[in-house]
């Protein structure tokens, strides 16, 4: 089913041109392995994908921490550099844009920045990016084809604990900060109406297009 399901979501961003693609979810939905799978099937169709991580424009320390280091408004208000994610990636790779983008400027594992290589794209390549809060007010209007995977933290918070990421307890104090956060984004942009395709991602292997 997951395969049929990609191979569908493929042939609809490809029928509507779509240039910038979104896919989003909590922490642990699987929003990165997705994202991949789909970029994959998308080149397998012929097309050029700019495959990209909104991970890779993190704020540094100094601004993501600024309100607290487990300031739940915090996580959700300073985490990334949207100004920049719109510079470097969403306008270039938009209509009328240069092709010129970059996709990458802050290593938030080694807490530094990267150094910016800009890469130009052809005419027709689709822009495939992964990442919390895509649906923000700053991101939203940006999107042509946009995919919300729904799970829910009891599932989400163990699965991302697994790979390494925070308590897989979802009331555990350390997931205090990232679940208060994206309840924020959840009451106040409501990403579920905004996106194209909601998709129940909770079985990795079995994920339901809910619209």
């Amino acid at each position: 089913m997951r395969a049929e399901l990609l191979s569908v979501l493929a042939g609809e961003i490809r029928t509507r041109a779509a240039r910038r693609v979104a896919v989003d979810g909590v922490d642990g939905a699987g929003k990165t392995h997705f994202a991949d799978e789909l970029a994959r099937e998308l080149t397998e169709r012929g097309a050029e994908v700019v495959r990209a991580s909104v991970d890779g424009f993190h704020h540094p320390p100094a601004i993501r921490h600024r309100r607290g280091r487990g300031s739940p408004e915090g996580y959700f208000r300073d985490s990334y550099d949207y100004p920049r994610v719109i510079e470097l990636l969403l306008a270039p790779l938009g209509p009328g844009g240069s092709g010129r983008h970059v996709r990458a400027v802050y290593d938030v594992h080694a807490e530094s920045p990267v150094a910016v290589v800009p890469r130009t794209a052809g005419p027709g390549a689709i822009l495939l990016l992964d990442g919390i809060f895509a649906h923000r007010d700053e991101l939203a209007g940006f999107w042509d084809y946009s995919v919300w995977l729904d799970v829910p933290f009891a599932v989400s918070i163990p699965r991302g604990a697994a790979r390494g990421y925070g308590d897989p307890d979802p009331d555990a104090e350390l997931n205090r900060r990232y679940l208060g956060g994206q309840r924020l984004y959840l009451a106040e942009c409501d990403p579920r109406s905004r996106a194209t395709v909601v998709i129940d991602n909770t079985d990795l292997a079995n994920p339901v297009r809910v619209t």
